[in-house]
């Protein structure tokens, strides 16, 4: 009997225990789950991102070479021009055609012609700066967003120009210039991006599909829609992220720049979408036209 008694305390402290093991395995399991499942995403995103970095470098050597082929031919030009010039000038000054002080001024002139190419490789360089500093934008611009797969988002630069194309799903409500919470989360985030590029200025246009507007007492058109959906944006930017307005353009463009058909559903979907253009700083190039 007392054997009975002492047998039983035991069995039901081994499977407390037993109970309790099992239930902190599982935590610690299911905690596993989770972090793995955390692991593989970081690890994708980490795979885009160098995907896209590698890229932007390839677009950047690309660049870098085309310009080195026309610095290349530059050269050839002013040394086939210094040789030709100056074989025609001594054969001018032979038979006394000119006069000394007019062939002096050609000579100076052809002197010039090597300063040429330094203000020419000049103006290279200050190209090639510019093109990144906007790939260093561009990356810091998809950073700050996120989710830099996203179709709804694109960000690219063309011509030298930043673009960044935001779907109107992400910002407003059809035929409405209202922003959403996540559109206001994203442009909060585009925002602090421009405000530290103290120097930049940028356009926000709106765009629409070529669907009539109807019965909207606000609204009158699809101009109407397309330039209050900016001015709402850039009003925002002011406003509550303190960007300068004097740097800030608004812009309507109503159905008039589609980059879809309009006929499908698709397209019209695609068309719909609000744009920010950072601009280029011209009038540092009109600087180094000048003569010095």
């Amino acid at each position: 009997m007392k054997i009975r008694l002492f047998i039983l305390p035991l069995f039901l402290v081994v499977t407390l225990v037993s109970c309790v093991g099992s239930k902190k395995f599982q935590a610690l399991n299911s905690k596993y789950g989770e972090l793995n499942n955390t692991l593989v995403t970081a690890q994708k995103d980490l795979r885009a991102c160098k995907d896209e970095q590698a890229e932007l470098e390839r677009q950047k050597s690309i660049a870098d070479a085309q310009r080195e082929a026309q610095i290349a031919s530059l050269k050839e030009q002013v040394e086939y021009l210094k040789k030709n010039n100056n074989s025609a000038l001594k054969q001018l000054e032979d038979l006394s055609v000119i006069s000394s002080s007019q062939a002096e001024s050609i000579k100076k002139s052809l002197d010039n012609i090597g300063s040429k190419d330094s203000y020419i490789q000049s103006i290279q360089a200050a190209a090639a700066r510019k093109d990144s500093l906007n790939m260093a934008l561009v990356m810091n611009l998809k950073g700050a967003i996120g989710d830099i797969n996203d179709k709804d988002i694109n960000i690219k630069v063309d011509k030298g120009v930043v673009y960044v194309d935001i779907s109107d799903k992400v910002l407003f409500k059809t035929g409405s210039f209202d922003l959403s919470d996540r559109a206001k989360s994203i442009l909060g985030k585009v925002a602090v991006v421009l405000k530290n590029q103290a120097d930049i200025e940028f356009m926000v246009e709106g765009h629409t599909d070529n669907v009539v507007l109807n019965g909207d007492k606000d609204l009158q058109d699809n101009w109407d829609l397309s330039v209050k959906r900016a001015t709402t944006i850039v009003r925002m930017f002011q406003k509550q992220y303190g960007l300068n307005p004097a740097q800030m353009t608004a812009a309507g463009r109503a159905e008039f720049r589609p980059i879809a058909d309009n006929a499908t559903a698709e397209g019209r979907s695609q068309n719909r979408r609000t744009r920010i253009v950072i601009l280029p700083q011209l009038d540092q190039f009109f600087k180094l036209l000048e003569r010095k």
